[in-house]
């Protein structure tokens, strides 16, 4: 079943999936929709989910946050809830301030995040579901707000019970952990441009070497090496979901020639650009 809200004046849209057969992510792959963020509620049996062509086991009674740019598929998505929402309906990096899950939740560094829920947990959110779901029957001028309400509560919910979960979170304050948040902000929107440390230090008002220490006393793994991944990561899914050339990707992510990105992405994968796409087919 889908149901789904639109907003006419924003385009903000919300929709909700349950036992729906059918729900997938696209990310980047060609003739995607409107880019889409996703809560997905595993209320049965663990099950296998393959994000960005890489296999995971989702816990039962799980939560997995999932971005607008994330390929996806479930063994059983049919055993699954989703709530879906673009960022005209809520965006999530301007009301980070409210429900400060941007860098964490959603475009953090440990991804995939599977949240594990205890049974008073899986009640709320059994809760917050059935309120949804009666909301989307409900037509007059307050329905879009009263489901960004709802949409917001299960956010901050779940990034509670997820930094409770998180053992830098708990041994770290707060104002610490919140650079390596907006660390992974800067990151995403800036990747494909600023390959360099120096870069997101300066926007952090640190040097490189501060940003590294911090991150190392957290135990994170260093700067670079997540500028590094997360520039792999976006070309594999070019490989894997278009049929954009090595010399276009290679100029999409800031490379200053194709032969340089190939030598960096042979450097950092063990594959050549055509093997790559050769033993993908084949996966």
């Amino acid at each position: 079943m889908i149901s789904e809200y639109v907003e006419n004046r924003t385009l903000g849209r919300f929709v909700i999936h349950s036992n729906n057969r059918l729900l997938v992510g696209k990310g980047i792959q060609e003739g995607n929709p409107v880019p889409i963020n996703t809560f997905v509620y595993n209320r049965g049996d663990a099950q296998r989910v393959t994000i960005d062509e890489v296999a995971y086991t989702m816990p039962q009674a799980s939560i997995l946050p999932l971005v607008a740019n994330q390929h996806f598929r479930f063994e059983h998505p049919e055993n699954l809830i989703a709530w879906q929402f673009n960022r005209e309906f809520y965006c999530i990096v301007d009301h980070d301030a409210e429900v400060g899950c941007v860098g964490f939740l959603f475009y953090g560094i440990h991804h995939p995040m599977f949240i594990r829920l205890e049974t008073e947990e899986m009640k709320e959110i059994e809760h917050l579901a059935g309120a949804f779901l009666h909301e989307m029957k409900v037509r007059d001028n307050f329905q879009g707000e009263m489901l960004r309400t709802l949409l917001k509560r299960v956010i901050i919910k779940v990034t509670r019970i997820a930094k409770q979960q998180n053992e830098s979170y708990q041994l770290n304050p707060d104002e610490k952990m919140d650079i390596i948040r907006k660390f992974s902000l800067l990151l995403e929107a800036n990747f494909k441009k600023e390959h360099e440390v120096k870069f997101y230090a300066a926007a952090l008002n640190k040097s490189p070497k501060t940003l590294s220490n911090v991150f190392a006393l957290l135990k994170q793994p260093a700067p670079s090496v997540l500028i590094r991944n997360r520039i792999i990561l976006e070309a594999k899914r070019y490989l894997h979901y278009t049929d954009r050339s090595a010399k276009e990707i290679a100029y999409e992510l800031g490379f200053e020639s194709p032969t340089h990105f190939s030598r960096y992405f042979k450097q950092h994968t063990g594959y050549n650009i055509s093997e790559f796409r050769t033993v993908g087919e084949h996966d």
